[in-house]
């Protein structure tokens, strides 16, 4: 059983959720130990990006090291797989591509852990009904993106939030009150179907209301890529190349990106787990009351067992040079 009672199929289960709510995640599973080890074959954890654990993965001294690795993964969008263990169990029978981390457990136990990254389906939201906006919606779903399609006097900052790509196309009804939600959704991406000079009539009557400059400077218009004269529908293409285009290059869609706008002013994000290094096996711990902490000459120092942190006692000269300041 995992965290909060969570065996693996809770564990596909929460994953399930997590990728309706548009959140990412990594889901490591164990494909390999060597006992004794905490870790079972088959046994599945969910890992945030803030480093929240979901399900079970191994005990103090795996736990911390996929945490670290998962978060790395969700960054990247690249799976990794890890062996965990310590360096002598392994000589050269590593094969190509393996990413070894050196843990010093007592056990003397390994595990092989597989960690993917998971990134929800794009989300579209589309305000308006005109046929351009009918016809991106149909294009998105054949992307297999998430599109919701919404009538302009119905849209509101809660129907989008920094994940999701809005693309105002409410031409001429309502403009200025669609914009201005999806400027407080802060997402993604935001765009206005409209022609430059009546952009520029709609962004300023918002500044003229108050909105962060630094918001509405993020409003694209017009939306789309400039494909020259073309018809309505035809300005759909327009638009999804440009989304498109700018999640090819990183732009848009991303862990990265969506961490971003969580720092941006507004509510905080949730502060990363912190992190530090055991100076007498070279383990990464979590630096927290389940790593044993030990103050020593005004440095507090953590530990992945009693083992180290009695060598530590018992000889701090030995070890204090290694040590990572909390």
């Amino acid at each position: 059983m995992g965290r909060g009672g969570m065996d693996g199929w809770g564990v596909l289960e929460r994953a399930s959720e997590l990728a309706r709510q548009g959140q990412a995640f990594a889901l490591a599973t164990v494909v390999w130990r060597q006992g004794p080890s905490s870790g079972q074959l088959g046994s599945r954890a969910i890992i945030t990006d803030s480093g929240e654990v979901h399900g079970w993965i191994g005990g103090a001294c795996a736990e911390p090291v996929v945490i670290r690795e998962a978060r790395q993964v969700i960054a990247e969008g690249e799976p990794r797989l890890l062996l965990l263990g310590a360096p002598d169990q392994f000589g050269q029978t590593v094969p190509e591509g393996m990413t070894v981390v050196p843990i010093a457990c007592q056990s003397e136990g390994a595990l092989e852990v597989f960690i993917e990254p998971v990134q929800p389906a794009p989300r579209l939201v589309i305000v308006g009904r005109s046929p351009m906006a009918q016809t991106l919606a149909a294009l998105a779903g054949a992307l297999g993106w998430q599109a919701a399609l919404l009538d302009g006097p119905g849209f509101s900052a809660a129907d989008a939030d920094e994940r999701s790509m809005v693309v105002v196309a409410t031409q001429g009804h309502g403009d200025e009150e669609a914009v201005e939600q999806a400027v407080l959704a802060r997402p993604a991406y935001l765009g206005l179907v409209a022609s430059q000079r009546r952009g520029a009539a709609v962004l300023g009557y918002l500044a003229d209301r108050g909105l962060p400059a630094e918001q509405l400077d993020r409003v694209r218009v017009p939306a789309g890529l400039d494909l020259g004269p073309t018809s309505h529908r035809e300005i759909a293409v327009a638009v999804l190349a440009e989304l498109v285009q700018l999640r090819a290059a990183g732009e848009i869609g991303t862990a990265a990106q969506a961490g971003a706008e969580r720092a941006a002013p507004g509510p905080g994000p949730r502060a990363a787990p912190a992190e530090a290094v055991d100076p007498v096996c070279g383990m990464t711990v979590a630096a927290g009351r389940s790593s044993l902490p030990l103050e020593h000459d005004g440095v507090t120092y953590y530990f992945c067992g009693g083992g180290c942190r009695r060598a530590f006692e018992s000889d701090p000269a030995a070890y204090v040079k290694k040590g990572t300041r909390c």
